[in-house]
């Protein structure tokens, strides 16, 4: 009788992820891997900032290197053929081995940046990273648009504007150097007034005006980069005089009913009649020189008087 030779339970054997990540990479001959400290750096206009681009494995020492810069769906050089192109030639430079240093940034910077590293080898293994700079922008000062006189109980609105900061500018208003609130109702302190501040349009608008709101308002508009204000203007706020208004109307006219009477009586005792056409009614017909005509009853008609002298 064969014995059965009794078989153990089988063994499993899993490598560790790292030996598994060890045998992969040794297999990628002249692979290169990058990347960067700072995807997103951020730089105040007219500072200088690096585009991080690190190269963290190469099999090869003379990397291929280039930058492109991307923008408005089109793209270009910024370091090609082991110098700076373009816009950056003369404010920027490598940093390092592949890192890329720009000085004097503006609003133009502002970007998609990509690094391409290339390994010049048989099998031109590459590898690249996209960075975004964003280039920050200072307010200016606003331009601010203040009524001068308002009467009470009238709606009034106040602008502030301006267009040169980037991130875009928030604004906030002032009145004799005090905050207003956005909406004057949630501040007991402005119980009396009703009036709206809208930080992204920069306005502040009354729905009623009163004699508290008059005023020295000014604006402030602001971002991350910093802020500018408009110069202080004045608000009046007076009382409308009714009785005044009323009065001066009633005046007017009685001033317009006595031209009309005075008018009419010239009128009616010939003042305006022409006093051409008068004179030319009363002239003597004209008749020739040494004719004259007398009527005859009986005749009906003209004859010489006297005959001519030939």
């Amino acid at each position: 009788m064969a014995l059965r030779r009794r078989r153990g339970p089988r063994l499993c054997v899993r490598l560790p992820d790292f030996l598994l990540l060890l045998l992969l990479r040794g297999c990628l001959v002249g692979a290169v891997n990058l990347k960067s400290s700072n995807r997103t750096p951020v730089a105040q206009e007219f500072e200088s900032v690096e585009l991080s681009c690190i190269i963290t494995d190469s099999q090869t020492n003379d990397p291929r290197i280039e930058w492109k810069k991307i923008k408005d769906a089109q793209t270009t050089y910024v370091y090609f053929d082991n110098k700076v192109q373009g816009d950056l030639a003369g404010r920027a430079e490598l940093l390092g081995q592949t890192s890329l240093k720009i000085w004097n940034v503006t609003r133009k910077d502002s970007a998609l940046y990509r690094c391409e590293v290339v390994a010049r080898n048989d099998r031109k293994e590459m590898d690249e990273i996209v960075i975004e700079l964003i280039v920050q922008v200072k307010p200016v000062p606003p331009v601010c648009r203040v009524p001068k006189a308002v009467p009470v109980g009238k709606a009034a609105t106040l602008r502030c504007q301006e267009e040169e900061g980037f991130p875009r500018s928030r604004y906030s208003w002032y009145r004799n150097d005090a905050p207003l609130p956005r909406d004057s109702r949630a501040n007991p302190r402005f119980q009396n007034s009703s009036f709206l501040v809208n930080p992204e349009t920069g306005t502040l608008v009354f729905n009623s005006v009163h004699k508290g709101d008059s005023g020295r308002y000014h604006c402030i508009a602001s971002n991350d980069a910093g802020s500018a204000k408009c110069a202080a203007q004045e608000m009046e706020v007076y009382d409308l005089n009714v009785g005044g208004i009323i009065g001066g109307v009633l005046v007017v006219l009685a001033v317009l009913t006595l031209i009309t009477v005075g008018i009419c009586c010239a009128y009616r005792r010939g003042y305006f009649v022409n006093n051409k056409q008068n004179a030319e009614s009363y002239k003597s017909p004209g008749r020739p020189d040494g004719v004259n005509y007398i009527r005859t009853g009986e005749e009906g008609d003209f004859r010489h008087k006297s005959s001519f002298v030939i």
